[in-house]
């Protein structure tokens, strides 16, 4: 597991099951009217295609610096308490959850928009990519960490042939980062 934990930010990347309740914790003040919090969890089809499962993979190190930026620029935008940022890696299975965003703040219009600010930044911005697999197909597709972003076919590859979870030689994944 990756993370950084400054007392009212917290972001960590990690290979385990998320735990929302712990995440909400991290982010529960008395001085706070509002918790906002988003559960990303693994759908059962994109586009009208059966998913098997997704497997994120990260370059951690920058993901991390870019998870913070984000959370200190929506927090302080939006006067937010406490925020956190939680991705999972790995294998992810349909029905699980692949990232949580939970934002604290005195009244809930600030939440609100800062909560869904922050994710939108971080699908945009952070250094993670997801394998998709997809039922009756071999292979799969390596797509940024935003919806509707073709990847490319990882060619004659299996989850166990990614179980590396390194984006595609040569440069096949796109680049979305600002």
């Amino acid at each position: 597991m990756s993370r950084k934990d400054d007392g009212d930010i917290f972001v960590w990347i990690t290979h385990d099951f998320l735990d929302v309740k712990q995440v909400m914790d991290k982010v529960r003040s008395p001085r706070c009217g509002a918790i906002v919090i988003f559960a990303g969890t693994i759908r059962d089809n994109f586009q009208g295609k059966e998913v098997k499962h997704l497997a994120y993979s990260s370059y951690e190190t920058l993901a991390l610096k870019t998870m913070q930026t984000i959370a200190e620029q929506v927090k302080e935008k939006h006067g937010l308490h406490k925020v956190a940022i939680v991705h999972r890696l790995g294998v992810v299975p349909i029905g699980e959850e692949s990232i949580l965003i939970a934002v604290s703040s005195p009244h809930r219009q600030a939440a609100w928009k800062g909560g869904a600010e922050m994710l939108e930044l971080v699908k945009d911005r952070v250094e993670i990519w997801k394998l998709e697999e997809f039922g009756g197909e071999e292979g799969g597709v390596w797509r940024a960490n935003r919806d509707g972003q073709a990847g490319v076919k990882v060619s004659g590859g299996t989850l166990d042939d990614a179980r590396q979870l390194d984006p595609p030689a040569g440069g096949g994944l796109q680049d979305h980062t600002t």
